[in-house]
């Protein structure tokens, strides 16, 4: 019995990938030579040049530092990796679309040049990492076009996820005060004597009162979420207004299943603990209400693409005793 064909390989994918780029290489010297220095002068600056906290870090490990709990960031090593493996995944897409270098690159390069250069005229990390996703899309376009760049596009703004942006901090505490007053509000309705002052949540007979500090405001798990839908809806989703659609349904699903948790950190402290509560239960029951939140989103993108083919409607044409009824047909 002859053996079956195997699928091809992680590794075998990977291989095939280096192969075509050096077949690209072989093929286009001066091409290689300028992708090259381009990428070289990326690393000199990014990985080289200290500019930030008195000329003792370089953007990079500025970078490192940043991504860190106390600003909500601690998934941005993550993110560099996640873009790599999204321009990878379009491999094929991306040898088989047509490569003609475009003078256009030069207008992107020259934003991301202008961003880096405010980042350290100003000492502004910040600006330096909004810098990447312009000069890593303006080098694809100028050397291979705006085919194979429109490809990588979603890779590259992805990298807007590593910018501790202090829009963040601004929307933690705004955060705090809705759960704070969701959670007081539900509670009251079940008969549960909270008071909800500011972004505490004190019992009316005073055995217990939170705080909804800025861990609790679930700024962490809705910037997760949205990292994940995000990459969810572009390999899933083939229409723009769908990935939107389902985009600001999971921020919405996010800020619920927090909502969900905190209420129910204040069910264990009513009915059980208020130790146990503020404590284990507190400390472990994002790691339920989370995935309850991917479950919703992922149940709602089966909602937005649900395909009603075919529905029929009986119409009574005649005098109302059913003889003269016709059934007509609507297609979605």
């Amino acid at each position: 019995m002859a053996d079956a064909p195997s699928s091809p390989s992680r590794d075998d994918g990977i291989l095939d990938s280096l192969s075509r780029f050096c077949k690209w290489c072989a093929a286009n010297p001066p091409a290689a030579a300028l992708l090259a220095s381009m990428l070289g002068t990326l690393v000199y600056f990014y990985g080289y040049v200290r500019l930030f906290v008195n000329g003792q870090q370089t953007p990079a490990v500025w970078a490192w530092k940043a991504w860190n709990p106390e600003n909500n960031l601690d998934h941005g090593p993550l993110v560099p990796v996640i873009a790599l493996f999204l321009a990878w995944y379009h491999r094929d897409k991306i040898a088989a679309a047509p490569k003609q270098g475009s003078n256009r690159g030069l207008l992107w390069l020259g934003i991301g040049i202008l961003l880096f250069v405010l980042s350290a005229r100003c000492i502004q990390g910040r600006l330096a990492l909004t810098a990447a996703p312009f000069l890593v899309y303006g080098i694809v376009e100028f050397l291979w076009g705006k085919k194979v760049a429109r490809i990588v596009l979603f890779p590259c703004a992805f990298l807007i996820f590593t910018i501790p942006f202090a829009a963040l901090e601004q929307a933690t505490f705004r955060l705090q005060f809705v759960i704070t007053g969701i959670v007081g509000f539900l509670t009251n309705i079940l008969g549960i004597g909270i008071q909800a002052i500011g972004t505490t949540l004190n019992a009316t007979d005073g055995s217990f009162n939170f705080e909804i500090a800025e861990g609790c405001s679930g700024i962490r798990s809705l910037t997760a979420m949205a990292m994940l839908t995000a990459v969810f809806v572009h390999l899933t989703q083939d229409k723009f207004w769908k990935k939107i659609v389902i985009f600001g349904g999971s921020i919405v699903f996010a800020i619920i299943g927090n909502v969900g948790r905190i209420f129910t950190v204040i069910l264990v402290a009513k009915f059980y603990d208020p130790k146990i509560a503020s404590g284990i239960y507190h400390d472990y029951s994002g790691y339920v209400f989370f995935p309850f939140a991917v479950l919703a989103m992922l149940g709602f993108s089966k909602l937005v693409n649900l395909n009603v083919k075919h529905l029929t409607m009986p119409i009574d044409k005649g005098g109302g005793d059913g003889s003269t009824r016709e059934t007509v047909s609507y297609d979605y």
